[in-house]
């Protein structure tokens, strides 16, 4: 074990967190997401949800300044919004030290979504059951 890791964090999750560099992206998949046949990396964290998961990375991992928009949502359909984007909303700016996420979430149609997140550097199939509740975010740099 480790201090001041949240328990949620993973062996293999703090593993790709620390391997990813500057500008990688990781997904965070609902429970219907095609995680397996996406990812050339897939984490594993069944039963957890999104928003758990969101506010434990973000204590870690510090959102691309360099984009406009470092978060990325898969659209959902015109009237569909998920509730669950709110409270990703109001993760993300408190965990965002740098104020990268000054611009708001990037939303992209779903196919477009699956094509981006077979680049991402992993994919976190989560147990999150709330439909359209895909997330990709953009990894930054630490300044000191």
């Amino acid at each position: 074990m480790l201090k001041n890791i949240p328990d949620i964090i993973s062996p293999e999750l703090m593993y790709a967190l620390m391997n990813m560099g500057h500008g990688d992206e990781i997904c965070f998949g609902d429970a219907n997401f095609p995680a397996d046949s996406m990812g050339q990396r897939v984490i594993r964290a069944d039963g957890h949800k999104i928003t758990e998961l969101l506010d434990a990375v973000l204590q870690l991992l510090p959102l691309d300044s360099f984009v406009q928009k470092p978060c990325v949502l898969m659209d959902a359909p015109v009237g569909n919004e998920p509730a669950v984007w709110g409270k990703y909303d109001k993760i993300i700016r408190e965990n965002d030290f740098a104020g990268a996420f000054k611009h708001g979430f990037e939303k992209v149609e779903r196919f477009d979504f699956y094509d981006r997140a077979k680049e991402c550097y992993a994919i976190v199939a989560t147990g999150e059951y709330e439909g359209y509740s895909n997330i990709i975010l953009k990894k930054g740099v630490i300044f000191k």
